[in-house]
């Protein structure tokens, strides 16, 4: 029997007789010589990403959709506020590795649906040109994950909107400055904006307005998470949404001078072609016969006095198949037509180029019924891939399509003001009106209307003609000048110079449009400004990512939205 001084041992719990441990050790000790745990494969680890990620790329995706609809043929400008909006929040308080990452996921959708056009070409050359251009939102992405972490955030990102642009513009091969936000904003409030800065204060105006939006969501959010709900602690939030709301309208402050120094009468002349496609020019001397046809009803309807004589005809880019100055058939054509309406026509044509054997030129060229061709403009930038083909030795090999350019355009080395009977006209041709530089450098030159000679049949019934068409709306306003848009196939248009659209053309239809065009001589602040508001906006935004990074900050995936706004940073 044990003594009384002994106890009876009692059952003890694991937890009991577990060892006290240091705050901040491990529950558990590994034993002596073990293992640690093996890190997850490179796949285990993806796979974790992407699942951790899908929400927020599946959202970016969303946004990116709403972008495109922005754009016409749908043309719901708010969206691209909206969108705007979205990548801002969507990106904020990111690190600029998964910044970028969510703006390629916003990218890639909506080039896929804006350029969706391209897919008469091949859904291969639809997906190569999004993923380029997505690279570029890519970097945005990056750059807005960066800059949110400073004061004024908005404002930085409006401006590397501006650096995203302006290098899309560029690079590669001369740039591509389709999707910009300013050519889904050419008939809304921001529209006038144009006419101070061009289309890069448009896509500002937008940028800053959706990040003001943005703002305004997270300062809402600080109220909901139960920061104090006090009139003051609401007033960000409010002043973010009301200047948002300013910058909306403020376009409506910018006068858009719309008197004529001049007038000239003109007749488009669309004569359509056999059929959409990459085979739209038929058989040879079919598209110049349509153009020919049009023009000699014209005639007879002013020698009938259906019509007034116009001062000019203008023909569109491509309508003369066949090289006049080599095919007399079609020199003899052009004459028969030109001589029965009596006035000057401006041609388009593809022709031999006079100095560089081998390579082609996309003219217009100004035909007079006494003196025959004349003056005439080279298109200054060539399509790649379309008019010409990079490394065409290596690249032919791989991309058989490629051998459908069998010659590559030579560009032009001049701006594009014609003397067209008595109106001195800016000649631009087809996708050169997107580009910023061409059209100002050409308004600068002289013009006092500008002309879009264009051929559309390859893209006809895609959405493509109503996205150039709203380009066209934009440079008038920019400008101050009247637009005259002249396609083959459609869609052929007069647009004043405030930017709206009083006349136009259905698509696949002859057509022939007569107006009265202002003449103008005055200048915008756009035209005098130049690029300099671009450079600046642009300069500014990269200035506020170098900040961020000399600052030294790091960004954490999570809180740190919760550190900035304790300091108050929203």
């Amino acid at each position: 029997m044990p003594s009384g001084s002994e106890t009876t041992p009692r059952a003890t719990s694991p937890a009991a007789e577990a060892p006290v441990r240091e705050a901040g050790a491990p529950a558990t000790a590994p034993p002596a010589g073990a293992k640690a745990p093996a890190r997850p494969g490179r796949a285990v680890r993806l796979a974790r990403l992407a699942r951790r990620e899908a929400p927020r790329t599946g959202l970016a995706a969303a946004a990116g959709l709403a972008l495109a609809a922005a754009f016409p043929p749908y043309g719901l400008w708010p969206l691209s506020v909206l969108a705007v909006a979205a990548l801002a929040l969507l990106t904020r308080g990111r690190t600029a590795r998964q910044g970028a990452w969510t703006g390629f996921a916003f990218g890639l959708p909506f080039f896929f649906v804006l350029l969706r056009w391209l897919h008469v070409v091949g859904y291969d050359a639809v997906t190569g040109l999004s993923v380029i251009e997505a690279l570029f939102v890519a970097l945005l992405g990056a750059g807005l994950a960066m800059t949110s972490r400073l004061p004024g955030w908005p404002l930085w990102g409006a401006c590397l909107w501006i650096a995203q642009e302006w290098a899309r513009d560029r690079v590669p091969f001369g740039g591509f400055p389709w999707g910009r936000l300013a050519f889904a904003n050419t008939g809304s409030p921001f529209t006038p904006l144009a006419a101070l800065g061009g289309a890069p204060l448009v896509t500002f105006g937008v940028a800053l307005a959706g990040g003001l939006l943005a703002y305004a969501v997270v300062g809402a959010a600080r109220l909901r998470a139960g920061a104090a709900r006090t009139v003051r602690a609401a007033l960000p939030a409010v002043g973010a949404v009301a200047l948002a709301g300013a910058v909306t309208v403020a376009g409506y402050a910018v006068p858009l001078p719309t008197g004529a120094d001049d007038t000239a009468d003109i007749a488009i002349v669309q004569g359509n072609v056999e059929k959409p496609g990459m085979d739209f020019l038929g058989r040879p001397l079919m598209v110049l016969d349509n153009h020919v046809q049009a023009t000699l009803q014209l005639a007879r309807d002013v020698e009938a006095g259906r019509t007034k004589r116009p001062d000019l005809v203008i023909w569109p880019e491509n309508s003369s198949d066949l090289d006049p100055f080599q095919y007399p058939e079609a020199r003899e054509r052009i004459e028969e037509a030109v001589r029965a309406v009596g006035v000057p026509v401006l041609v388009g044509a593809l022709v031999d180029h006079p100095d560089k054997p081998g390579y082609i030129d996309n003219k217009g060229i100004v035909w007079d019924p006494a003196t025959g061709p004349g003056a005439s403009y080279a298109k200054q930038h060539p399509v790649p891939f379309g008019e010409y083909v990079p490394f065409r030795a290596q690249l032919s090999k791989v991309i058989t399509r490629l051998q459908r350019v069998p010659r590559d355009f030579y560009p032009g080395d001049h701006t594009g003001v014609l003397q067209v009977g008595p109106a001195r006209l800016g000649d631009v041709i087809c996708f050169e009106v997107a580009y910023d530089e061409i059209v100002h450098d050409t308004v600068k030159a002289g013009a006092r209307a500008l002309v879009v000679q264009t051929n559309n049949a390859t893209y006809g019934r895609t959405g493509q003609p109503e996205q150039q068409l709203a380009m066209s709306s934009l440079r008038a306003v920019e400008h101050g000048r009247a637009v005259v848009t002249a396609a083959t196939s459609g869609i052929s248009a007069v647009v004043a110079p405030d930017g709206r659209v009083l006349q136009r053309s259905e698509e696949f239809t002859r057509d022939v449009i007569t107006a009265r065009i202002p003449l103008r001589d005055g200048t915008t602040v756009a035209d005098r400004v130049g690029a300099a508001p671009e450079w600046a906006l642009a300069i500014v935004g990269l200035l506020a990512c170098a900040a961020t990074h000399l600052i030294g900050r790091r960004v954490r995936p999570e809180g740190t939205e919760r550190d900035m706004d304790k300091k108050g940073q929203l």
